[in-house]
């Protein structure tokens, strides 16, 4: 007999999570432990586990999200037209969401079940009756109700998850999402300069170019008593850029980076970028098996253009990847263009939902179209024709 189980707490979990889940970090105790610790203040996490009789066959992460305006429309000046059509999608946007993924990061990944004991489609019938307890609870217990269901972050082109049908029997919409930016390193590469060789004297003067304009500012890793002793400003300069954001769904905690670090350890890295010896820029990335995930960044906007900061921190998360010998870096969404310049490609996603009001689920799509209208980017291409 199939079942599943809904947990409030990652250390409430089986011992086999960890097993079933071993091929990604973001599904594994200790990261959902971190973020739990350093979850936004509008997120609270679930877990599923599906089961066959006693055997842990599957896995699944569900945040539960509270949209509201002022976290949705991070910019405060807008006009009175703007304000009006913000409230306007807010009606039906805002609320309670239920996730299944992880808002905080780019990709897939709050499903994963043996595909030899359980077919897809059974496994999300029991992840979908889940998320309908977890409606019905938190309506029992915190007097809200659940307006979205969210499955989020399916590569088009990914056959096992992204089945449309398996979604569409529960009502869902399917919605493109933008690309997840991905750069693909070849396995003979070993250094920055194997990368710099294969680019167009274009691209190789804009790449020596962008280093030189760095100046004076160094790039340290920072350890665990640095990140404390950082703590403040890297919240600070986080803010600087997530408050320039059109649309947020959350905004991280001070204690998040700190708390990633202490739990995750090695597989969690946080580079700051220092003028004499302040602190005005870093990036972070998630060691993820094979995959080189980046992470939140931030910067002072008095040193970006000038000193190139962001796109620094491109090639020097491009660097660490080939050097440590990961096959893919993960710049994930958003600044399509540049990382495109620096040799991602934009690879489609898509995501599914749906309104627990059916008069205002045959809405959601259009107004999800236009909170996310389809961004036009150039694509470039960095390398030599061979």
């Amino acid at each position: 007999m199939k079942t599943y189980k809904i947990y409030d707490s990652s250390e409430a979990l089986p011992e086999s999570w960890d097993a079933l889940a071993s091929h990604d970090i973001f599904l594994q105790k200790k990261y959902l432990f971190a973020l739990k610790q350093g979850a936004p203040d509008n997120i609270q996490l679930y877990y599923v586990g599906v089961f066959l009789e006693d055997i842990l066959i599957g896995v699944a992460v569900v945040q539960h999200v509270k949209l509201y305006l002022e976290d949705m429309f991070r910019k405060s000046e807008v006009s009175c037209v703007k304000e009006v059509f913000q409230k306007m999608i807010s009606k039906v946007l805002k609320g309670n969401v239920l996730v299944v993924g992880n808002l905080t990061h780019t990709g897939q990944h709050g499903m994963f079940f043996n595909e030899k004991m359980i077919s897809y489609a059974s496994y999300s019938d029991l992840v979908m009756e889940a998320l309908n307890a977890l409606k019905t609870r938190i309506k029992v217990n915190h007097k809200k109700t659940v307006r979205l269901m969210i499955f989020k972050d399916f590569f088009t082109d990914d056959v096992l998850y992204n089945q449309a049908s398996v979604f569409q029997k529960h009502k869902l919409h399917q919605v493109s999402v933008q690309p997840n930016m991905i750069f693909k390193v070849p396995s003979e590469w070993q250094t920055i300069t194997n990368y710099t060789s294969e680019l167009t004297k274009k691209y190789r003067d804009r790449y020596k170019r962008a280093k030189k304009k760095l100046g004076k500012i160094t790039c340290v890793e920072l350890d665990l008593s640095a990140v404390e002793s950082h703590n403040k400003t890297l919240h600070k300069l986080y803010l600087n850029v997530s408050n320039n954001a059109k649309f947020n769904s959350f905004r991280l905690p001070e204690n998040h980076f700190l708390s990633l670090k202490q739990h995750l350890q090695d597989h969690f890295k946080i580079f700051g970028y220092f003028l004499d010896e302040e602190l005005v820029g870093f990036y972070t990335l998630i060691l993820n098996g094979k995959q080189l995930e980046t992470y939140f960044l931030g910067y002072d906007s008095e040193h970006q253009y000038p000193n190139q900061l962001y796109l620094n921190m491109l090639y020097d998360m491009l660097e660490f990847g080939i050097e440590n010998r990961f096959t893919q870096i993960v710049y994930a969404r958003t600044a399509m263009t540049i990382k495109s310049s620096v040799g991602a490609i934009g690879l489609p996603m898509q995501m599914y939902m749906k309104h627990t009001n059916p008069s205002l689920n045959s809405l959601l799509k259009p107004v999800f179209k236009l909170m996310n209208p389809k961004q036009e980017w150039e694509e470039r291409h960095p390398f030599k024709v061979v």
